[in-house]
């Protein structure tokens, strides 16, 4: 290198997935079946309708060049009017801002309301992007515990003893929660509005897995009352309608708050493709019977990812809302990072170790459900060869 790296990137490593799917790709080039089970990029395909917009849309000589900042408005009202069937939240065409995909709206909301120096309350564990766009815009995150005891749902009691140390600017939350599964509560929201309206906190929900397996209705932090004085929520498409790689999210709440994110925003990109706004449109008009039957099949695989969980002798909570499994090893297994490039490199299983999420991860794997169930099976069946393998020798 001919100069060296920004001293903001001391602090901040290449995104885990991005260094263990070179890891995979690299054993699949040499030949190895490599059952990917870590990351969760849906391997279902959009609705036929959301297809159909995109290329109707792409066809016509008119709309290819730069859109608006903001998105069209017939996508913003889409977004609000997704927000009112769904959520029961009513929103002001102005208090939606169409994003990339909600992990661009972490970084924007972070260098739209951080400065050096301040700090931010992020899950432990929790969505490692949190962090890192807190560290790219100079701030300091600080972590609040989530355990299997408390149920994966912040204390007030610590959560208190860390605002009193001064500094903290902000809050991010994830519900329902990734990694665990765990869904909120309305009452959990209520408090934490409160406790941050106190504190003087923006408090921020990263929602998009509230339509993948959920059990109850879809919960936004939005739909309690005065939430829009101190809250934003992000949401995406990418798990809810099968659409990671169009990146679509959006980020809601009050219109001063969306204008400081806009700003950041508009400095980094020139808008979105409008035939992926127009088949974005299309998508939130899926119907109930579209989701239901991904969820059937998301339900299945939850099934099997459950009896392979059994296999390797692990304990998980049952009704976990996601495409994932979070799940306890064995106590007898002393470093789980190993143990799992043990499975990758013997058996061809690729499972997420539960510490890139954080220290409270530590003792946790997680299994994606974004596969096949024939893979499933297939990964049950190498487990069962193995231990059968292992007792006969």
């Amino acid at each position: 290198m001919i100069i060296p790296k920004a001293d903001r990137l001391q602090h901040v490593q290449e995104y885990y997935f991005s260094r263990k799917l070179a890891e995979v790709r690299a054993l699949q080039a040499q030949g190895k079946s490599i059952i990917n089970l870590g990351i969760g990029s849906p391997d279902m395909a959009p609705s036929p309708a959301t297809v159909e917009a995109l290329t109707q849309s792409a066809q016509q000589a008119t709309t290819h060049g730069y859109q608006p900042y903001n998105g069209t408005a017939k996508l913003r009202q889409a977004m609000q009017q997704w927000y009112q069937q769904l959520y029961k939240v009513e929103l002001k065409e102005q208090e939606v801002l169409p994003l990339a995909g909600s992990k661009e709206g972490i970084f924007h909301i972070s260098m739209a309301f951080l400065n050096p120096g301040d700090k931010i309350l992020i899950p432990n564990p929790g969505y490692p992007a949190y962090a890192a766009a807190a560290k790219l815009a100079g701030a300091e995150a600080v972590t609040y515990t989530l355990d299997e005891a408390n149920g994966w749902l912040p204390q007030r009691e610590e959560l208190e003893k860390l605002v009193a140390q001064g500094g903290v600017k902000l809050m991010w939350i994830n519900y329902p929660h990734m990694p665990t599964g765990t869904a909120a509560t309305a009452e959990m929201f209520e408090w934490l509005i409160a406790f941050t309206q106190q504190h003087g906190l923006l408090l921020i929900n990263d929602n998009p897995y509230s339509l993948v397996l959920h059990q109850q209705a879809p919960l936004s932090l939005l739909s309690i009352a005065r939430a829009k004085e101190n809250c934003l929520e992000l949401n995406s498409l990418s798990k809810s309608h099968n659409m990671a790689g169009w990146r679509v999210g959006m980020v809601l709440g009050q219109r001063e708050y969306l204008a400081a994110i806009l700003a950041v925003k508009s400095n980094l990109d020139s808008g979105q493709l409008l035939p992926i706004q127009e088949a974005t449109i299309a998508a939130l008009q899926n119907s109930n019977s579209w989701h239901s039957a991904r969820n059937a099949v998301y339900a299945e695989r939850q099934q099997l990812a459950h009896l392979l969980l059994e296999e390797l002798g692990c304990t998980f909570q049952l009704n976990q809302i996601g495409m994932f499994v979070w799940a306890k090893v064995p106590q007898e297994v002393s470093n789980v990072e190993a143990y799992l490039d043990e499975l990758l490199y013997e058996q061809g299983i690729f499972l997420t170790p539960g510490k890139i999420f954080g220290s409270q991860g530590e003792r946790y794997l997680r299994v994606s459900l974004c596969a096949p169930a024939e893979q499933l099976q297939e990964a049950i069946n190498r487990i069962k060869l193995s231990k059968e393998t292992l007792t006969k020798v």
